[in-house]
């Protein structure tokens, strides 16, 4: 049985991971769990002493079979829990996170695969992150920014990056909603933002929220 602290260390190197090829530093983790780089140092040994992860110092951690196993478990919780809270009791995407944070430490297989039945099998959460199923397997999209689209070629918005309250906010502000298409009108070439046509009104927005947009071409 592991603690919370134990399995939120194990889904930041999880998720961490998906970025980097290769194992993933101390200093990251310690920043994704707004921690001391010591503290994620004693814990990193401990999951080490029970073979959740290896440890080289001044290379970094990896996962081992077990460790990813447990945190892709634990990412599956999250992700239909956000699905739960937006679908059924009519949460924000803004609001769902830190709810789910809580929720993805209940340990019981059966209520976890009622849950996916009674939401039908859901595929993606809010923010269009994948949901594993009950094995474990992940159906990852080609992930393309709308930084990268040209002008005068359509996508549809599919997810994002950034998943910050504020963030997510700005987007309902703007109607950027998942599902939608939107058109690339021009390019700015001074500071990279762009002018897109969404739901029949022009909005100009800056490089960051562009290259915090998942998107698929059409």
């Amino acid at each position: 049985m592991l603690s919370q602290t134990e399995e939120n260390y194990l889904k930041a190197i999880y998720t961490l991971g998906l970025s980097n090829s290769k194992s993933v530093n101390t200093t990251l983790i310690a920043q994704k769990l707004k921690t001391k780089p010591s503290s994620v140092t004693d814990m990193i040994q401990k999951l080490a002493e029970k073979e959740l992860v290896n440890y080289e110092k001044y290379k970094g951690v990896f996962l081992t079979f077990n460790g990813k196993k447990i945190a892709i478990e634990i990412v599956r919780k999250h992700r239909l829990w956000e699905v739960f809270l937006t679908n059924k009791l009519h949460y924000n995407w803004d609001e769902v996170h830190e709810i789910a944070e809580q929720l993805e430490h209940i340990k019981s297989d059966t209520l976890v695969g009622r849950l996916e039945a009674f939401l039908e099998f859901p595929k993606h959460d809010p923010h269009g992150d994948p949901i594993p199923d009950e094995h474990g397997n992940i159906a990852h999209h080609k992930k393309i920014m709308l930084s990268s689209i040209e002008p005068n070629r359509s996508c549809i918005v599919i997810g994002v990056k950034d998943s910050t309250s504020s963030f997510l906010k700005f987007l309902d502000k703007a109607n950027i909603q998942l599902g939608r298409t939107v058109k690339v009108i021009a390019k700015e070439e001074f500071d990279n933002s762009i002018i897109i046509e969404n739901n029949n009104s022009l909005i100009s927005i800056s490089n960051q929220i562009s290259k915090n947009l998942f998107v698929k071409n059409i």
